[in-house]
């Protein structure tokens, strides 16, 4: 009787511990593998260093740029040296243990100081980014003491934008690899071409919008005007990735939505399937597209430095034989001719819908698996494709179009979505031949009005939740509503504030009496759930009179067109029925991620919700957006006195 007495005292100690050691398991996104916890907490000190291994630039390079952001992050100024470490260090160190799960494995224990380390850079990077989500949540910015072992169950976690028929600008772009980064997703495809739809102009393709977003020498004028990156700067864009272990896939989208080198070029255009169609049969598309991709492939220090370069060929006609032959001869070549660069061809699946005799090589060739019945993955793995998983029905955001999704089901994905979900066909989690999985923003309408505020407010909690899925196929732990409520307390990454977000609370979140005009104030802008107050002595203002503005927006006392109260962003002008008067009134403004409201005297002059326009005698229609996050980077030069500012935000 001792004896069993004993051991169910022994068995409930166990229990206890393991129960403990789960409990106090740190949340971070994505979720830890393995957490053993223990007791007490780890503080940063005024003598706390962040130790590194000697001669090792690259454990350097990611101990100073740990340091800038727990700088950016807490305002606390850490040094970084190489050697030996001292009580309250946190400790960089590569250890020569095979890599028993993954390439991005890494450990930190947690104690008198903190140990980190892993068989290569990449995972001592991701460790520092754990530890900085773990230390925002704290508000002494604490470390529980313990023990973490993580590592991906998949290589590729990625995400995919659509820059060609929305400019995205190269700081949003900056700004979302931080993003990434902070959430170990580690894939970024920039899709650089492709053009509206042709009903929305009258279907007239040579009029169609349509944009090649990267600067080009070799045809002068191809290069969209409205919006592009330098080949520098597309190269610095890659640099900085590389340094926060991002890698960038460039897309140059082949030989569908390709209306941007028919229009530069009509003569490659194909007559009998559409001017976005390239026209296979011409020698003289094969001439273009070889000049084209050797701009950017070439020399010693290509534009495109990383491993791979996506060449599109999704969505082409298969009407008859011929052209699925040829498209497929077309596919094969530009996967080879892209390997004479040294580069590693990705390709989005159409094999299936393109299927016949010519052969297309699929050795050591990434296929985007996004509708099985234009390529039937188990067919293409039967081949030797190896898959990104990204079906449409799941993982396609169009803002605002009202089909695939606005905002993707985050809960529905949590809880049953993994890379091995190809459609509906459901592979074993780990399968070799799937690399791992990436979701997509298609900005089909063009015109619609969408902000790159808009974009983010439906890309960052997909961000946050396919992170967790894309690190791991296993179940989380945690239920997604315990997950969603627990995300929101996670910064965007060191350094982002794309929500615009001021402080921590919610409600009067800054107030001034008098708003000088050409004077800065203390925020760049305030994100959606906001309230502006403020009374405003009016005089007559000239035409275009700001009243405030930002890196990414205006609001106007007197628009450039109209002379009536607005706000521009994005390339787009909206305005309100209002006209500043020498009067005195009260004005408030309100704005969310639906619409933009003005106030005057507490009257409601103009709810600026989505609004439908019609093409084509009413047949067609496209949702139009009118959000804004409101500027205050800088006041205007204005006439009129602006008094009593009050700035109001709400948590969402």
């Amino acid at each position: 009787m001792n004896i069993i007495r004993l051991l169910v005292i022994v068995l409930s100690c166990f229990c206890i511990s393991d129960i403990f050691a789960d409990s106090n398991k740190p949340f971070v996104i994505p979720e830890l593998k393995e957490w053993k916890g223990g007791n007490g907490y780890f503080e940063i000190s005024n003598k706390s260093r962040i130790v590194y291994d000697e001669n090792n630039l690259e454990l350097k390079m990611i101990a100073e740029t740990f340091a800038n952001d727990i700088w950016q992050m807490f305002k606390i100024r850490m040094k970084t040296v190489a050697g030996k470490s001292s009580t309250g260090d946190f400790v960089l160190s590569l250890n020569k243990k095979k890599t028993k799960n993954s390439e991005e494995e890494y450990s930190v224990l947690i104690k008198d100081r903190v140990l980190v380390e892993a068989p290569q850079t990449i995972g001592i990077y991701w460790a520092t980014r754990t530890i900085l989500q773990m230390m925002e949540q704290d508000a002494a910015h604490r470390l529980s003491y313990g023990k973490i072992n993580d590592w991906p169950d998949y290589p590729v976690r990625g995400f995919m934008l659509d820059c060609g028929r929305k400019f995205i600008p190269l700081e949003f772009l900056r700004d979302y690899v931080k993003i990434m980064s902070y959430y170990k997703m580690n894939t970024f495809q920039i899709h650089l071409n492709d053009n509206a739809f042709p009903r929305f102009y009258k279907w007239n393709l040579m009029k169609t919008y349509s944009a090649f977003r990267l600067e080009c020498e070799t045809y002068p004028g191809l290069t969209a005007q409205d919006g592009f990156y330098t080949k520098q700067e597309f190269i610095d864009l890659q640099k900085m990735a590389e340094q926060k272990y991002v890698n960038i896939i460039p897309e140059i989208d082949v030989p569908a939505h390709s209306l941007a080198f028919t229009q530069y070029m009509p003569e490659i255009g194909s007559k009998e399937y559409g001017m976005d169609h390239l026209d296979l049969f011409n020698p003289k598309t094969y001439e273009f597209l070889d000049k084209l991709f050797k701009e950017y492939l070439e020399g010693e220090n290509p534009v495109f430095r990383g491993k791979q370069v996506h060449i599109g060929t999704d969505e082409y006609s298969n009407k008859n034989q011929k052209v699925v032959e040829k498209f497929r001869y077309f596919t094969d070549y530009y996967i080879k001719y892209i390997e004479r660069f040294g580069k590693q061809a990705c390709i989005w699946g159409a094999l299936t819908h393109a299927k016949g005799n010519t052969s297309v090589k699929s050795e050591n060739v990434i296929m985007s698996a996004w509708y099985n019945g234009y390529a039937d993955p188990v067919d293409m793995i039967k081949q030797g494709y190896k898959l990104i998983s990204i079906p449409d029905r799941y993982l396609y955001i169009v803002p605002a179009a009202k089909y695939y999704y606005n905002y993707l089901k985050t809960d529905f994905l949590y809880k049953e979505w993994t890379p091995a979900h190809v459609g509906e066909v459901v592979f074993e989690e780990k399968h070799p031949s799937i690399l791992g999985g990436m979701f997509a923003v298609w900005n089909d309408h063009a015109g619609n009005g969408i902000s790159t505020k808009d974009i983010h407010d439906r890309t960052f909690p997909a961000i946050q939740t396919l992170s967790v899925k894309m690190w791991t196929g296993a179940s989380p732990k945690l239920s997604f509503n315990e997950f969603n409520r627990l995300r929101k307390k996670l910064s965007e990454a060191p350094g982002v504030n794309q929500y615009g977000k001021i402080g921590s609370g919610s409600g009067l979140v800054y107030e001034q009496n008098i708003v000088e005009p050409n004077t800065i104030l203390p925020y760049d802008e305030v994100g959606y759930n906001y309230k502006i107050e403020f009374r405003l002595d009016g005089e007559v203002e000239k035409f275009g009179t700001e009243l405030f503005r930002s890196e990414n927006s205006v609001f106007y006392l007197s628009d450039p067109i109209q002379g009536m109260m607005g706000f521009a962003r994005d390339g787009y002008l909206n305005v309100f029925p209002y006209r500043v008067k020498k009067e005195m009134v009260k004005i408030r403004l309100e704005g969310d991620s639906i619409s933009t409201r003005l106030f005057i005297d507490d009257k409601l002059v103009e709810d600026m919700q989505i609004e439908r326009k019609y093409f084509n005698a009413g047949k067609d229609s496209m949702n139009y957006v009118r959000t804004l996050v409101f500027p205050l980077h800088k006041s205007g030069n204005f006439n009129s006195k602006v008094k009593n500012l009050k700035i109001y935000q709400y948590k969402r």
